[in-house]
């Protein structure tokens, strides 16, 4: 019950953090966050009992500055959605693929690298997709910086949907 996750949203209700009710719960009595909206179940202590929080706001600003993502294959495969890039299979077990290869001059960049499935990555092998007669369903990008990016990954529960204004999956 005290592994629940709890949305932890800035002073500007912004969401920064998606911490366990152990902590909540600790933030909330220290003063340093505020009880938004009850979760599922309560906690019972020798003299009283405590509603686990699902969202509790913070009392104070923490100013974030807009981070670059890094790029690596986790950051890929979120960013194309455990998709391949060339079939449009969506699996967990996808590789990297490097649009233009290494040899050919193509380097380790945000649009250079996609994900792919491993049929596709060896059929595709050490050429450019316009040699190997593949299309990339679309174009590789750096992903756009959002402080919604705490949430991508996780599952949204129904109550914090109100605090997020657009799905972030």
């Amino acid at each position: 019950m005290l592994s629940e996750p709890v949305l932890v949203l800035n002073l500007n209700y912004e969401p920064i953090n998606v911490c366990n009710a152990r902590r909540a719960l600790l933030l909330i009595f220290r003063g340093k966050a505020e009880f938004l909206e009850n979760g599922h179940g309560q906690v019972r202590s020798v003299q009283q009992v405590f509603d686990l929080p699902s969202i509790i706001r913070l009392v104070y600003m923490v100013k974030r500055p807009f981070v670059k993502r890094k790029l690596s294959k986790k950051e890929v495969l979120l960013r194309d959605r455990h998709t391949c890039q060339y079939c449009g299979h969506r699996s967990k077990s996808l590789t990297l693929d490097h649009v233009v290869p290494r040899r050919l001059g193509g380097g380790q960049s945000w649009d250079n690298i996609v994900s792919a499935c491993i049929p596709c990555n060896h059929h595709k092998a050490g050429r450019t997709p316009w040699q190997a007669g593949m299309a990339l369903r679309k174009t590789p990008k750096a992903p756009y910086p959002s402080p919604y990016y705490v949430l991508h990954g996780r599952v949204i529960l129904e109550e914090w949907k109100k605090f997020i204004p657009w799905e972030t999956d």
